[in-house]
């Protein structure tokens, strides 16, 4: 099982460096303790130090591309500080705002690609993406359950209550049909399950 690491120490360093400033939607918590709790549900099952590392720096290109630094600049430090099998998780990962020929994409359109997207990516990066949306499910669960006005839990997201859920069932279902059957699919259904009840 994968422990401490330099390495890990080093992601978690360079992901508060970039998400600096940056918080949870719809809360005052600090954004890093969302790959913070990625890294961990890796760590629970196993997971490769690649794959907690990936966990680490998943958001980092899709939510930090400012302060002078392109999409291409962050790429190449990830690339070069963390090797390029973390990058390609990274990428694997990362909703992508164009298509490969530059135009932009719905946010409809950028669920689609990164689903179908899903269909290159190695197994550290499936693991990446289900500990994300375990985290992400979960964390909305919890919040709809501390409050008594759940309409501001779904008002945070644009797709609402009905397009979240199904957001999460669509992730399950794609993970399923690439043969990915880990435990953790599991622990992603029943949260989206947790969610269509609450």
């Amino acid at each position: 099982m994968t422990g401490y690491s330099d390495r890990i120490n080093h992601a978690f360093a360079f992901a508060a460096k970039h998400h600096d400033q940056q918080v949870r939607k719809g809360t005052r918590l600090p954004y890093l303790t969302h790959p913070a709790n990625v890294a961990i549900i890796l760590t629970r099952y196993g997971c490769s130090e690649d794959a907690v590392v990936a966990g680490v720096l998943h958001d980092v290109v899709e939510d930090c591309v400012r302060d002078g630094m392109t999409r291409d600049m962050l790429e190449e430090r990830i690339g070069r500080k963390f090797g390029a099998s973390v990058l390609a998780s990274v990428l694997a990962v990362t909703q992508r705002k164009t298509d490969d020929d530059g135009i932009e994409l719905s946010s409809d359109d950028r669920k689609a690609d990164y689903l179908d997207r899903l269909a290159l990516a190695d197994t550290d990066a499936l693991w990446v993406c289900a500990a994300d949306k375990v985290h992400n499910a979960n964390s909305i669960l919890s919040d709809l359950r501390r409050t008594a006005f759940p309409e501001t839990v779904w008002g945070r997201f644009s797709a609402g209550r009905e397009g979240t859920v199904r957001w999460y069932r669509r992730v399950v279902v794609r993970l399923r049909e690439l043969g990915f059957t880990a435990p953790i699919v599991d622990e992603l259904e029943a949260a989206a399950a947790g969610l269509e009840q609450a």
